[in-house]
């Protein structure tokens, strides 16, 4: 219900947020990257997610039109995820954004009082 008041309104963040919110959905995306992957293996990819709540995000991403599911009638049942276009989208945009991290971690690790104080010694 909240994911579907943020999925339509009219401020294109919130409905970004609505499509990306959440801590797992971008570790997902990054997860699967440019491979098909079985949901097992994307499991022991992210090994703090549950199983529930992975099934639960990825089918809220195929929902969304980020990753495509596909079922192959084998024994025993085999599933594959892969990215859509819209999702292989998001991969520059996550790397940027782990990028950004990366560099806030590094200034603020700069800028802690043993670091000044080393600067000043």
């Amino acid at each position: 219900m909240k994911n579907d008041l943020m999925l339509n309104s009219t401020c294109s963040m919130t409905r970004t947020m609505g499509l990306l919110g959440g801590k797992w959905k971008p570790l997902i995306i990054w997860g699967i990257g440019r491979r098909r992957i079985r949901f097992g293996q994307l499991a022991a990819h992210i090994p703090l997610i549950s199983r529930k709540v992975l099934a639960e995000q990825l089918k809220e991403l195929e929902e969304n039109g980020l990753i495509l599911r596909e079922s192959f009638n084998e024994v025993p049942p085999r599933v594959d995820y892969s990215l859509t276009e819209n999702g292989l989208r998001l991969l520059p945009i996550l790397k940027s954004l782990s990028e950004w991290t990366s560099s806030c971690e590094a200034s603020a690790a700069a800028t802690t009082p043993a670091a000044l104080a080393e600067k000043g010694s």
